[in-house]
């Protein structure tokens, strides 16, 4: 199994697309690339820890390769937008990819750049690619809330912007 980590907004819309698929074992909704210990969800929107949401995906690359896993984020974000996610604003909403070793930095590097050339967007690609640090698992009720609260759940990744910005740019939604 291997790891990985993306921040890519509002974590609670990052996690089903990458629970639906074959060789995810299991996705988490956390906080990461801060510098408090332990931080809250409060702590966290209030933008004084320096953490994202984020989503911490334990995989397994035969079934699934990191590769593809760069590749269905992509479809699940502004990747043009510098200062957080759809409706919600700030650092902690900030698009990121955490490498945990060399070949995924590699591998992100490498994608973002094909991104970029490919003039799918016009404006700079502007997710960070960092290197993976502390990742601290939020509050029960934000895990797998697409499950818990459905409905909630539709009508915010849709209130969001967010599948509007899938079905116009990816003719997808998650």
């Amino acid at each position: 199994m291997a790891v990985a980590t993306f921040a890519g907004g509002c974590f609670w819309c990052m996690v089903k697309p990458f629970d639906q698929q074959e060789g995810i074992e299991s996705v988490i909704s956390g906080y990461t690339g801060g510098h408090t210990e332990n931080p809250t969800y409060e702590e966290v929107c209030s933008e004084t820890t320096g953490h994202f949401e984020a989503v911490q995906i334990t995989f397994d690359p035969a079934i699934y390769p990191y590769e593809k896993l760069v590749d269905l984020y992509w479809t699940l974000i502004d990747p043009t937008d510098a200062g957080g996610q759809f409706y919600d604003r700030g650092q902690s909403y900030m698009s990121a990819i955490f490498y945990h070793d060399e070949e995924q930095r590699k591998i992100a590097e490498a994608s973002k750049k094909a991104l970029q050339e490919s003039g799918k967007f016009k404006a700079p690609i502007a997710v960070q690619i960092l290197p993976a640090t502390t990742f601290y698992p939020a509050e029960s009720y934000h895990q797998h809330y697409y499950k818990k609260n459905p409905a909630h759940y539709e009508r915010y990744s849709i209130g969001s912007g967010r599948v509007a910005f899938q079905q116009q740019h990816w003719g997808t939604k998650s």
